[in-house]
């Protein structure tokens, strides 16, 4: 990887810190709405993934989806006013927090119900399947609380079946919503799940950027060479709670500063230094440079006006509504009947 490359890495995550504890502080003051999820403490992943993305890679992830949108290369301006629900959102303000997207991007979006984009990845490698793409790859995201559920399963087994060039990655924060993962599902090394459907697996190290970049950049050509889905288990852990409402009466503070002391951001610093890609004092110029780029992009956000509310049905197609008959809805007829 190039010295700027190297550096451009570090920024990004850098950039995503920054934000989300500024998204932190904009929803405390009542200026983001609904829910939060922030993705502090995993950037790694995200960083290190999209990294080794190619443009023809298809990625979809769930609702902690800010962090994956600055990755997938939308404006941190974008997303910031994403996430305060204004007209120059990556969404229009459409979507809010879970649902930031950019298919010109070939990022197919957060998706707020649990597990429900799974299927959907099934299907975007299928249609790759169909168009004859087959140098390219969908990168699927979701957190372990995911895969006690049927969508996981269904996916799963799918991509399975037609052999589909899928990689299926569990970002394993050690939590669902509230509930260590032990707790919740019977099979707590979640890689293991994919052995019921014959799929080649294996769990990683998620804190370290390099780590993460040189382990999936591997399975990728895998799978470009010799097709079918791999299922990667990316341990990680999230420093905040579930969501901005959560109490996180569930775990101790000791815990949470013990991950904190392996803090991805941290680790990846210390290895440009030791490596003489960079000094102290240069990357803590980059650190100044992305605080500026979260200032400016809640500036932005603060100065975009709201959707307009004329607006509020436009790409919304509604379905006519039908005529009872005894009990019974009728659709109506159309006008070519």
């Amino acid at each position: 990887m190039e010295k700027k490359e190297s550096l451009d890495l570090y920024k990004e995550m850098v950039i995503i810190r920054r934000l989300e504890e500024r998204a932190a502080e904009l929803y405390q003051l009542g200026k983001i709405g609904g829910f939060l999820h922030l993705y502090i403490g995993q950037e790694a992943i995200s960083a290190g993934i999209s990294s080794v993305r190619q443009p023809q890679d298809r990625l979809i992830t769930a609702y902690r989806d800010h962090g994956w949108a600055i990755s997938a290369g939308i404006d941190p301006k974008a997303v910031m006013a994403e996430l305060l629900g204004k007209v120059d959102g990556c969404s229009k303000g459409r979507g809010g927090s879970m649902h930031m997207a950019d298919t010109e991007l070939n990022f197919w979006g957060g998706h707020a119900i649990v597990g429900a984009h799974i299927p959907l990845a099934a299907g975007l490698a299928l249609g790759d399947v169909y168009q004859g793409n087959d140098d390219a790859v969908t990168i699927c995201m979701f957190g372990d609380g995911s895969t006690n559920i049927g969508f996981f399963h269904e996916g799963l087994n799918l991509s399975k079946v037609w052999n589909l060039p899928v990689l299926w990655v569990c970002e394993n924060n050690q939590y669902g919503m509230g509930t260590t993962v032990d707790r919740a599902s019977a099979v707590s090394e979640i890689r293991q799940k994919a052995e019921g459907y014959g799929m080649a697996n294996e769990r990683i190290e998620g804190m370290d950027v390099m780590a993460v970049r040189q382990e999936v950049a591997r399975v990728l050509e895998k799978i470009r060479k010799e097709g079918g889905p791999y299922l990667l288990e990316i341990m990680t852990y999230r420093y905040r709670g579930h969501s901005m409402g959560d109490p996180e009466r569930y775990r101790d503070k000791a815990e949470v500063k013990k991950w904190e002391e392996e803090d991805p951001i941290g680790i990846y610093r210390k290895y440009l230094i030791e490596n003489k890609i960079a000094t102290a004092k240069g990357l803590d110029e980059l650190d100044d440079e992305a605080l500026q780029i979260v200032d400016e992009a809640e500036k932005f956000a603060e100065a975009s006006p709201n959707p307009d509310k004329s607006t509020l049905f436009e790409n919304i197609y509604v379905e006519p509504t039908p005529v009872e008959y005894r009990g019974y809805a009728l659709e109506h007829e159309s006008e070519e009947q």
